[in-house]
């Protein structure tokens, strides 16, 4: 991995201008520092949050990464985590990604210039995630949110995603349904959701059922009628769709209501993640409610502890069913599938 000395040598400053220009960049002038920050993208080089002397100074800054704001389940996870940090002395700075591999490395680039003491990341997929591999071998302090990590130098606090979309599925197995599906965005674009599948699978293999082909939606959190009305037809169609999110669950519920299909008569439908918007809608959305809040706490709890100095743990939250009117028995069920 290079070092300072290599950047200044490529930027063709002292190893002192070109610390000064990471530590302090106002005080170098503009054309100065623009070489600087050049030479450390071309060689990959990221200061250790400006050595190991800087972190004898604390800016009580915490960095975030999430995807976006406009899944509730990331907004409802940032204010509780506000909440934790504010009560502790510290601030947040927000960035999102968009679901984006190659933005992550940019926003922790950015928060990190920003002398964050520690970050929180949810990233895209944090199995062989180059990210995380340098942070972890800088020492910068990180825990990932909602992620099972496979490595154990990695600090997490989530559910157990696979666990939790059995828990669903042997719900709507209860309910009588045999005939279920699950909907996810396009080649199941996080780990958590290919964690998901896995437990739908696991739960319909344990039932002496066949699992269904994953049904890709072209967003992770956005339906479209047109990917899935094929599905519906014929007396093989699905009476129950888990989705890989709540937010999914939802537009998929408003997508099959405005083409004429009624939930739960015709179809179940089921979430995960358990955000309060789903409560306040109608029919109510039945979810696996993760503890957004205690997680949020937790995050908090484990990072201030890492910055401390503790070693890396992984915490697994207990997740449970929360029940809505978006699913019924299936004995229930006028399930009249299209012709």
């Amino acid at each position: 991995m290079a070092d300072l000395k290599a950047v200044a040598q490529l930027a063709g400053v002292s190893r002192a201008t070109a610390a000064r220009a990471f530590a302090s960049p106002e005080l170098v002038r503009p054309n100065t520092r623009e070489q600087v920050l050049l030479a450390a993208r071309e060689l990959g080089f990221r200061p250790n949050r400006l050595g190991r002397q800087m972190r004898l100074q604390t800016t009580q800054l915490i960095g975030v990464v999430v995807p976006n704001l406009l899944n509730p389940v990331f907004a409802e996870q940032f204010q509780a985590m506000e909440q934790a940090a504010r009560a502790r002395g510290y601030n947040l700075l927000l960035a999102t990604t968009d679901y984006q591999a190659e933005r992550e490395s940019d926003v922790v680039e950015e928060l990190l210039r920003q002398r964050v003491d520690g970050l929180v990341l949810t990233v895209t997929e944090a199995r062989s995630n180059r990210v995380l591999q340098s942070l972890a071998q800088e020492d910068t302090p990180f825990v990932l949110a909602y992620h099972q990590p496979e490595d154990a130098e990695y600090s997490a606090v989530s559910v157990d995603n696979r666990a939790g979309m059995a828990l669903a599925t042997r719900h709507l197995l209860e309910a009588g349904h045999r005939r279920i599906g699950m909907v996810a965005g396009s080649a199941l674009q996080s780990d958590r959701a290919r964690l998901r599948y896995a437990g739908y699978q696991d739960a319909m293999r344990a039932a002496g059922l066949p699992a269904l082909p994953l049904i890709e939606m072209p967003a992770h959190t956005q339906a479209d009628f047109a990917a899935i009305e094929p599905l519906l037809r014929g007396p093989q169609a699905p009476s129950a769709l888990l989705c890989s999110n709540d937010l999914l669950a939802i537009s998929l519920i408003n997508v099959l209501r405005r083409n004429g299909w009624s939930v739960p008569h015709q179809l179940s439908v089921m979430g995960f993640d358990g955000i309060a918007l789903g409560t306040q809608m109608h029919p109510t959305l039945c979810s696996v409610v993760q503890p957004i809040a205690e997680l949020a706490h937790t995050v908090i709890d484990q990072l201030l502890a890492q910055i401390a100095g503790a070693h890396p743990v992984f915490h697994c939250l207990p997740c449970h069913i929360r029940p809505g009117e978006s699913i019924r028995p299936y004995e229930d069920t006028s399930h009249d599938p299209l012709q």
